[in-house]
């Protein structure tokens, strides 16, 4: 079922997505860059666990859409902090909105000792969320 609910969540943006040329993988680096400005490439690795080379694809191809933008860092100029551009924020605005409807419909629908119940097995599952960035 996590799947399935997974799969039906994601193809409410594909058509987001597809309009500028992106996919899946784009949404989900999309997701983490929009909830944490500023985060550093490797930070942006440990969240999603891919490796070096998929990210490196998907990262250039938001970076040449103008989607987001890496700037040196301050304290280490070793660093590439990453945020969106205006048209990423737009883009990752428009993924979000077309996946919310669905997850607030089933929220609503199972009411509020479902929806902890849900997040206790979330956590059970991904851990919280200081450990998200952590490698298993």
């Amino acid at each position: 079922m996590l799947f399935v609910a997974a799969r039906d969540v994601s193809a409410k943006s594909a058509g987001a997505l597809a309009a500028a040329g992106l996919g899946r993988a784009h949404a989900r680096a999309l997701h983490f860059i929009a909830r944490n400005p500023g985060l550093s490439v490797a930070e942006l690795l440990g969240f999603l666990r891919v490796t070096k080379q998929s990210l490196n694809r998907v990262l250039n191809d938001l970076l040449q859409n103008g989607l987001v933008e890496r700037k040196t860092g301050m304290q280490d100029r070793r660093t590439r902090r990453l945020q969106l551009t205006s048209a990423g924020k737009v883009l990752a605005d428009a993924v979000w909105n077309a996946q919310r409807p669905i997850i607030a419909a089933a929220f609503k629908a199972a009411g509020q000792d479902a929806v902890n119940g849900y997040r206790k097995v979330m956590v059970g599952i991904a851990g919280e969320p200081e450990r998200w960035r952590t490698k298993p």
